[in-house]
């Protein structure tokens, strides 16, 4: 049991530009978020999907690749760990935020829409 560990993969479209911010501390980091999609057959036959969506953080050189390389609509594949947080809102109330810190991306179109990969 030791090998289990906390690893999601994830392949969608980038729903909005990256936002990337420099720290007082000097760390990059970049948000995004993620749209993937599930495609199934209803009760009575019919095609159906739905879209879920992923709040992605990536820190450091991944978070300036992202950055360089990723933009709206783009489809892409990540693999992080999910990770949960808790913040208070404007209105002062608690709310919690999951998030998959994103360890790896990979690009299957370029940033103008090209098919080519960036390298």
């Amino acid at each position: 049991m030791n090998t289990l560990r906390n690893n999601v993969q994830l392949i969608g479209n980038v729903g909005q530009d990256p936002i990337t911010a420099t720290l007082d501390s000097g760390k990059i980091v970049t948000r995004l978020s993620l749209a993937t999609n599930e495609r199934y057959k209803d009760s009575e036959g019919e095609p159906q999907t739905t879209t879920h969506w992923h709040n992605l953080v990536a820190w450091g050189k991944t978070a300036s690749v992202i950055e360089k390389y990723v933009s709206k609509g783009q489809e892409i594949a990540v693999s992080g760990k999910l990770t949960s947080r808790s913040y208070q809102d404007n209105e002062g109330d608690i709310r919690t935020i999951t998030e998959v810190i994103v360890r790896e991306v990979l690009f299957f179109t370029h940033k103008n829409g090209d098919e080519k990969t960036p390298y």
